[in-house]
């Protein structure tokens, strides 16, 4: 088990303090911190860690943005792709250097918990896990579901609907109590299949361009730029979902900021040279379609197999999407039992494969019922604003993690610029929430309100069931 501490440790024959555990805060004296993630298996290393980023920033959103893009900026679009690019890679390096500081299950939550304490982290944690995780996931099977009705019309409603979507949350939850190593090679597998139809698509689509779609009549100003963004920066979102099983990184010092980061260099990749590739196919076109613009260009450039092609990527996305989900949002639950702010039963491991078991079968079958119930497009907007609380509080939680020196066994990713960067994102968020509706603020600020019910009434449990002082325990 690897512990955070104090640089340079306690001095020889010091009376001894408490123990500050993998981040943990510093508990109250005559308390005891939260037990550690022990019998999790260390699994995910570079490739894996990064497959699953890379898995969740590049959802079914690609299959539809290059359209509303070019709607705002026309052939500049990828100004607002460099600019997003710029802005989340800031995050990023704030969720790398806590990553290399914290190595506990539930990512942001344990970041938060960390730095500012159990109720902050719970706050945090919900967000990430109800908002961030089940609601978009849920929405996200509903599209799956929609997609392969465009081939097999019976599947998109009544029974077999509610069937597939049952069948589809039991595999993975199977996979993923399997074995970590099982769910991660799910993702994987499945990150492959959707990032194959859009390579593919590049190559052939730049022989069907035309130099005249590409070209810019003017720089786009600030204000158009910024509009644009707006819209686009969810498409690198993300990262703070897979960093949720972080209790089971390995080496998480180096495996954290090699793999997010280079995560996003692969998105954005991939993001310009799709949004290129139709822009120079389709031209002004691109901006009239925004229900299926890739599988057009798909058909321009490759024919009558095209579109069908497109349309397997997106399921394949959608899909990877879910998987993604699955193998690591229940982590926070996990999380939550282990701090004892769930029944301890939910963060029972599973004594041969080491998996959390009872909270991924818990995570598994909620969403999947959340998604049998309806469409949930409409509150897809509370996770954008949820996620951007997620990034303001970790870029403060690297700055407290920095102050406390708190760290693992090796040494930690350090930002350059002190504290520039966090505050960098600090200012970011703010000016991306500046720019929401009142009633999604006023949903966000009541889903905390709950929240902040639900951790009264868990901390009034404990209390209950402690025993008195000098009692027998």
């Amino acid at each position: 088990m690897q512990h955070g501490r104090k640089s340079g440790g306690p001095r020889a024959g010091a009376p001894s303090g408490p123990t500050l555990h993998l981040g943990m805060p510093q508990p109250a004296p005559g308390n005891a911190g939260p037990p550690a993630d022990e019998g999790l298996l260390r699994a995910l290393g570079p490739r894996a860690l990064t497959l699953s980023v890379v898995n969740l920033i590049i959802g079914a959103g690609i299959f539809v943005l290059p359209a509303l893009v070019a709607r705002r900026l026309g052939a500049a679009a990828i100004v607002a792709y460099l600019v997003c690019a710029g802005a989340i890679g800031l995050v990023l390096l704030c969720f790398a250097e806590c990553g290399s500081r914290v190595s506990r299950s539930g990512g942001a939550y344990g970041y938060v918990e960390a730095a500012f304490g159990p109720y902050p982290g719970f706050l945090i944690g919900n967000l990430l896990w109800f908002a961030c995780g089940s609601l978009a996931a849920a929405s996200v099977a509903n599209a799956l579901v929609g997609t392969l009705a465009q081939v097999a019309p019976w599947i998109g409603q009544g029974p077999p609907r509610v069937a597939f979507l049952g069948l589809l949350y039991a595999g993975l939850a199977w996979a993923n109590v399997r074995g970590v190593r099982t769910g991660a090679g799910v993702v994987q597998l499945v990150t492959a299949g959707k990032l194959a139809p859009l390579l593919l698509l590049i190559p052939a689509g730049a022989l069907a361009m035309h130099a005249a779609n590409l070209h810019w009549p003017g720089f786009p100003s600030a204000a158009q730029v910024g509009q644009a963004s707006l819209v686009l920066i969810y498409a690198f979102a993300g990262t703070e979902t897979a960093l949720q099983a972080s209790g089971e990184i390995r080496d998480p010092a180096r495996t954290v900021p090699r793999a997010v980061l280079g995560a996003l260099g692969i998105a954005t990749l991939l993001y310009l040279g799709i949004q290129t590739t139709a822009q120079g196919v389709l031209g002004p076109e691109l901006a009239l379609n925004d229900k299926a613009p890739l599988a057009l260009v798909a058909e321009r450039a490759l024919g009558t197999g095209g579109r069908l092609l497109v349309l397997a990527g997106a399921a394949i996305s959608m899909l990877g999407y879910v998987s993604g989900d699955v193998l690591a949002t229940p982590r926070t639950l996990f999380a939550f039992a282990r701090d004892g702010l769930l029944p301890a039963g939910v963060g029972t491991i599973h004594p041969r494969h080491r998996t959390p078991w009872i909270a991924i079968v818990l995570y598994s079958a909620l969403t999947c019922l959340l998604a049998m119930t309806g469409s949930f497009e409409r509150l897809l907007i509370l996770a954008n604003v949820a996620s951007l609380l997620v990034y303001l509080a970790s870029a403060l939680a690297v700055l407290e993690l920095r102050r406390r020196e708190v760290r693992l066994d090796a040494p930690p990713f350090v930002l350059p610029g002190g504290p520039l960067i966090p505050l960098l994102v600090c200012a970011v968020v703010f000016w991306l929430l500046s720019n929401a509706e009142r009633r999604e603020l006023i949903s966000v600020a009541l889903m905390i309100g709950v929240a902040s019910l639900l951790y009264l009434a868990s901390s009034r449990r404990r209390r209950a069931s402690a025993p008195a002082p000098g009692g027998i325990g």
